[in-house]
């Protein structure tokens, strides 16, 4: 063949191969157990199915935010996962498109939808995570109140997660100050008791919950506001903790899902959106990562099955937040706690 007409050929038959490649998107969530498992478990079917490839972007929940917020305008993930209260601020915003009508998302239940632009993917609750080992070796009671924390035998022993970048510091102090007499539109209450209740109790206020783990083998940690998923994670890879459910009730944390506005595969986002709420796909986001679903078909298994129920429990009495009063509030707050708490 002529040398010409063969790299023709060749050039023609890459440009066709470029043209015909798999398209990508991303996905903003939760890094560790959570990635591991949709990256390994449950991103391949939908790959798969689909000729298109599903990278990952770990990070908090505010991480994910202010990356998509830095590029509203040309955003480069396709479709975010947040915690509920973040992702109200995300719809605010205006980053999150209406989520398409689909059937799985006609099988979540209505009081796991915000709105009509988010959908939570998995549900949860925070309480109290306290250090087993520690509390056995003290012939401790197992916690049962938010006002635990306040209790004269964990001094120095108290760890707390930051109000201004954590939602479990948040839903702790907010339900330190309902006990108060407080609400989401008066926090005074909480803000005037703790220096005097939990105040003197805490060890160490820290930026986000990685840090618990290393503080519970050190018996550093002895009480800690926490989900249970997240107690479940830290006992199974040995970890000493144990989960307790307040008298008060737990506080409502889902982590919810949109498509992000904008983006530029906004039909494959809307499919990945649906996807993700499948039962096919939480069924293993269940057994591999302990995500509990928020679609009820969801089949459980020996190992899942106490977890859900156990969850399904602590909803019937959790508290749900007023979102839009808290974000509006909460810069306020952040100051005040920066200022009069953590000094």
């Amino acid at each position: 063949m002529n040398p010409r007409i063969a790299l023709s050929c060749l050039t023609l038959a890459l440009l066709a191969s470029t043209a015909h490649a798999a398209p990508t998107l991303y996905l903003g969530m939760n890094g560790g157990t959570m990635e591991r498992v949709y990256a390994d478990k449950v991103l391949p079917a939908f790959e798969k199915a689909n000729n298109v490839k599903v990278v990952i972007v770990p990070g908090t929940s505010s991480d994910i935010l202010a990356k998509v917020q830095a590029n509203k305008d040309n955003p480069q993930m396709h479709v975010m996962f947040l915690d509920d209260g973040i992702m109200y601020r995300a719809i605010s915003m205006g980053l999150c498109d209406k989520l398409a009508p689909s059937a799985p998302l006609e099988q979540i239940p209505a009081k796991a939808k915000i709105k009509d632009q988010a959908v939570a993917v998995t549900l949860g609750v925070t309480g109290l995570g306290y250090n087993a080992k520690m509390f056995k070796e003290k012939g401790w009671a197992a916690p049962t109140s938010w006002m635990d924390l306040a209790d004269p035998r964990f001094k120095d022993k108290v760890v707390f997660q930051s109000l201004a970048s954590s939602t479990f510091g948040l839903h702790g102090f907010l339900m330190f100050n309902r006990i108060q007499g407080g609400s989401e539109t008066d926090v005074e209450p909480g803000f005037k008791a703790w220096p005097k209740t939990i105040g003197p109790n805490v060890l160490e206020y820290i930026a986000s919950s990685a840090k618990i783990s290393e503080m519970v083998q050190t018996d550093e940690a002895a009480i800690f506001p926490l989900t249970p998923t997240q107690v479940t994670t830290q006992k199974l890879l040995g970890i000493p903790m144990e989960y307790a459910q307040p008298k008060e009730g737990a506080v409502v944390l889902n982590v919810a899902e949109c498509v992000i506005a904008r983006n530029d595969q906004p039909e494959l986002a809307q499919k990945l959106a649906a996807f993700l709420l499948t039962a096919q796909t939480q069924a293993p986001a269940l057994e591999e990562g302990d995500q509990i679903p928020s679609n009820p078909t969801t089949p459980t298994t020996d190992k899942t099955r106490a977890r859900v129920e156990a969850m399904q429990g602590y909803l019937q009495t959790a508290i749900s937040i007023d979102w839009d009063q808290v974000n509006q509030a909460r810069p306020e707050w952040n100051a005040r706690w920066s200022r009069s708490i953590e000094r």
